[in-house]
């Protein structure tokens, strides 16, 4: 133990200065080049022999240290958001309209982090370590395509653990809880066609704008009317664009958003519920529609087992106490899709201070001192399941 402390104090400062690189160089979905690059050669540097194009741009490196054992695996996502930075930091971003506004850049450099600690110490360790850097999380894909270039069929995985910097818990604190964690999530688009028009003149058009706002209002009534009160159910429609002139009618509408719910069979069947009220809508209003819809990935059940490693293992990282049971989020994650394979566990990592902005804000500024944090629960995990 006192080895793996050591080697803890002396990643520190190397795993932040990584943070800082990598959040200068942001880049979104599918699109992580530099940053795989970055991930790849740093691998290389400690002594990993890297695969690439993992999924497209996913990057994985196993720990092997030639004694029997389980295989653990740790997972970091590398993409950032569509938006543009307004933190002010020094190292903010430069790339525009690209920003690490979620944590990524952190969680990949807290993963890395964890590979040169345990490099330093494998022979002290039995069993395998998988290191996964994913693409494509804010779009709900990198895992998924991950899985389908046969990441676990060449790598069989025994346990599985993610993290993520957690906002809405304070510094210092880390957030287990066995059990639904994250919610099941899906991605719709609409497309409304009616009959443009004059103004002046609604009776010879078909408002495809008006029955837009009419579908907007529908959907909210899934929540509202449809579904069971007990059960937590969000439908959000983030995006509305009709209409090119104050005096004409929209002859079409373009709208999209997300579902969310921690019910597997509600997820299962958003795409018949979003169809069946967006087609009476417009039917009623002599409209005609395209419904484009993408199931995104299941909810985040933390397994038991992997839930009691990560609560044992943080009461050894940061004071007893410091370990909570966070309350569950409407927020998706496709870590969930490792986890229909192997048992796992997804933890929040807190990185709440006075005055912090929340996630996807384009000012947030991530305290760097919570990442010693992951990179210790890490190691910790993997110890107390290797050593």
């Amino acid at each position: 133990m006192d080895a793996l402390h050591k080697h803890l104090d002396e990643a520190r400062d190397w795993t932040i200065a990584v943070r800082r690189h990598l959040h200068a160089i942001p880049e979104v979905a599918f699109q992580e080049v530099k940053t795989a690059a970055c991930v790849a050669e740093t691998l290389h540097g400690l002594g990993y022999a890297p695969e690439t194009g993992v999924g497209g741009t996913g990057v994985a490196a196993v720990l092997d240290t030639g004694r029997p054992g389980p295989c653990v695996m740790f997972r970091a996502d590398m993409d950032a958001l569509p938006m543009q930075e307004e933190s002010g930091l020094p190292f903010a971003s430069t790339h525009p309209g690209a920003a690490h506004c979620c944590g990524h850049d952190c969680h990949t450099a807290m993963l890395l982090g964890t590979a040169r600690v345990l490099a330093a110490v494998r022979d002290r360790l039995a069993g395998k370590v998988l290191l996964v850097f994913q693409p494509a999380e804010e779009v709900a894909g990198g895992a998924q395509a991950m899985l389908e270039h046969g990441l676990f069929e060449r790598h069989p995985v025994d346990w599985c653990f993610g993290q993520h910097l957690w906002p809405a818990l304070p510094l210092g604190v880390v957030g287990m809880k066995p059990g639904n964690l994250m919610a099941a999530m899906s991605w719709f688009e609409i497309a409304i066609n009616g009959k443009g028009g004059h103004g002046a003149m609604p009776h010879l058009c078909v408002d495809a704008l008006e029955v837009g706002t009419q579908v907007v209002g529908a959907l909210q009534r899934i929540a509202s009317r449809q579904a069971n009160p007990l059960q937590p159910t969000v439908v959000t429609v983030g995006r509305f664009h009709a209409g090119t002139a104050l005096n004409i009618i929209s002859g079409r509408a373009e709208l999209g958003g997300t579902t969310r719910t921690f019910d597997t069979g509600v997820w299962k069947s958003w795409e018949k519920t979003l169809d069946t009220v967006v087609r009476g809508v417009c039917d009623s209003m002599g409209a005609t529609y395209e419904l484009a819809f993408r199931p995104g990935c299941p909810p985040v059940i933390n397994h038991p087992e992997a839930a009691d490693i990560v609560r044992a293992a943080a009461a050894k990282v940061v004071a007893e106490a410091q370990v909570v049971e966070p309350e569950p989020t409407m927020g998706g994650e496709d870590f969930s899709l490792y986890q229909e394979r192997t048992r796992g566990a997804f933890t929040f990592i807190g990185a709440g201070v006075e005055g912090g902005r929340p996630l996807h804000n384009p000012a947030i500024v991530f305290p760097e001192e919570a990442l010693a944090t992951g990179v210790a629960l890490n190691c910790r995990i993997a110890w107390d399941l290797l050593a």
